[in-house]
């Protein structure tokens, strides 16, 4: 893989004829026809006023016109994506905040963020589907003649230049902004792509959304660097997932622990599915996988499942279990995969293999900091070292394993319990499909323990059960003193099992 530093650069990886982007009955988009959907996007941009230091602001469905409208905006300008889910209070902030120069819709959307730019002075445009292929597409102005509009100098991104600015979750705080560079953004699809050793005999079938970092590096930029294909589909759709399958044939494809969960649930029914379109591997990233959920999907599919470790500021990923024949270690996010990776102590002291700290991070893809926020950046950073927030523990062989993010970490009369290990002690009860580990406000102990648990179908645990098998492998103040039974467990926009404030979600408040 060659070291391009920017998008256009990126997309050069490709042959001509190959195919770059396919989806669900359409016709396929090669590299040559993408690269020319790019360089007339980035050209329309600047006849609208659009520059390389501009923010434009996209609100699509999944899909293929979403895929290479990002690439189109990242090579001319810097990109936002934005959920399309977000109701109009929502965008007013995520607009405002971003200080987007134009917005991005399909032709005849009724978003709500039409009205919100309209409100905001931001200049709207239309992206009409072309017949070329997957995903081709030309930009208009929503209205005919828009006022003020000044045609930008004719340019594409360079290295230095911001490709793609998104939003912390901002779960206990106000979403930070995230810039991260063409640099960024090409480095970390390079190293996913060393990771899984893709190339242009693969294809990926994304199920991930596309305004999150995962779906956006692994799902589209990572096998568009490798010179293979990606089948986009509108989302995750688990009674869709194994005809798309049929119809992909893809090599892999990349999801986080909710969505592969789904999937495994309608495995056994469509095992002739998977016997015919064999996997060479499947990837979870974005939240942490159980063991015992990788060693079912890795039996369903006779292919190695690969966690990895990823997150907004390091422009998706920072570790990565290696395929085999090397080892996999389940339960660990395996070994530095692109940045250097280390663990550190509260002093700011990188600590030595085998002890718990805060899992640290430096390289090509970390983002240089949080935009117009010293405060959130002085937190972050000591020296070179970004810090993750999650805390964790390093091996003599370099696997990293998560023992959880520290704000998740339970504070009960003063000790310290990890969700996580609860977590995996709970699954491996035969009636448990899924389990949260979360804390609940105590008026005496700060914080006491609970679990929301999710039962396979036909089977049945009690309460008094489930603490009884916890008790085995837990010491006492670990064990949940409190365990929910759920039809579902509340998930976040891009499917992450939502573990702050599940205790406020459910109605559970301090104890005496």
């Amino acid at each position: 893989m060659s070291a391009y530093t920017t998008i256009p650069e990126l997309l050069h990886s490709g042959a001509d004829d190959a195919v770059a982007i396919r989806a669900p009955l359409a016709q396929p988009l090669s590299y040559a026809a993408l690269r020319r959907n790019t360089a007339a996007a980035v050209a329309a941009l600047n006849a609208f006023g659009v520059g390389r230091r501009d923010r434009v602001a996209i609100v699509l469905p999944n899909g293929p016109q979403m895929a290479s409208a990002f690439v189109g905006v990242a090579a001319a300008a810097c990109a936002a994506p934005l959920n399309p889910g977000y109701r109009a209070e929502e965008f007013e902030f995520y607009l405002g905040d971003l200080n987007a120069k134009a917005l991005i819709v399909e032709h005849g959307s009724e978003s709500a963020a039409l009205a919100v730019a309209d409100k905001l002075g931001i200049l709207v445009l239309e992206l009409l589907a072309s017949d070329e292929g997957a995903g081709a597409f030309r930009l208009r102005p929503l209205k005919a003649d828009p006022a003020g509009l000044v045609a930008a100098p004719a340019s594409v991104a360079a290295a230095g230049d911001l490709a793609l600015i998104l939003h912390t979750s901002g779960t206990t705080s106000r979403p930070k902004i995230v810039p991260l560079t063409q640099a960024n953004v090409c480095a970390s699809a390079r190293n996913v792509g060393a990771s899984l050793r893709l190339d242009a005999a693969d294809t990926g079938l994304n199920i991930m959304p596309l305004f999150h970092i995962h779906g956006l590096i692994a799902g589209l930029l990572a096998p568009l660097a490798a010179g293979g294909a990606v089948f986009c589909t509108p989302g995750f759709n688990a009674l869709k997932f194994f005809g798309w399958m049929q119809e992909a044939k893809p090599s892999w494809y990349t999801a986080v622990p909710t969505m592969h969960q789904t999937i495994l649930a309608r495995a056994p029914q469509n095992s002739a599915v998977i016997l015919a379109n064999p996997l060479r591997f499947l990837r979870s990233s974005s939240a942490s996988m159980p063991p015992q959920v990788i060693a079912e999907l890795e039996a369903a599919f006779g292919a190695p499942l690969i966690e990895a470790y990823g997150m907004t500021e390091a422009a998706h990923q920072m570790a990565c279990n290696p395929l085999p024949p090397a080892l996999r270690v389940p339960g660990s996010v395996g070994l530095a995969a692109g940045p250097e990776v280390a663990i550190m102590d509260q002093q700011g002291q990188l600590l030595a293999a085998g002890e718990t700290g805060e899992i640290v991070i430096h390289g090509a893809n970390v983002t240089a900091g949080y935009e117009n926020n010293p405060k959130a950046n002085a937190e972050a950073y000591v020296g070179q070292w970004f810090r993750t927030g999650d805390q964790g523990v390093m091996d003599e062989q370099g696997y990293v394993r998560i023992t959880g993010r520290l704000k998740e970490i339970i504070s009960r009369g003063g000790e310290k319990i990890s969700p996580r290990e609860v977590d995996e002690i709970l699954m491996d009860h035969p009636a448990v499909q899924q389990v949260v580990t979360f804390g609940i406000p105590h008026d005496k102990l700060g914080e006491d323990v609970g679990a929301a648990v999710v039962l396979h179908e036909g089977h049945s645990a009690s309460e008094k059960e489930l603490r009884e098998f916890a008790a085995i492998r837990l010491a006492d103040f670990k064990v949940p003193r409190k365990i929910v039974f759920l039809d579902e467990i509340p998930k976040g926009a891009t499917g992450k099992l939502q573990r702050i404030g599940l205790a406020e979600k459910l109605g559970l408040g301090q104890g005496g």
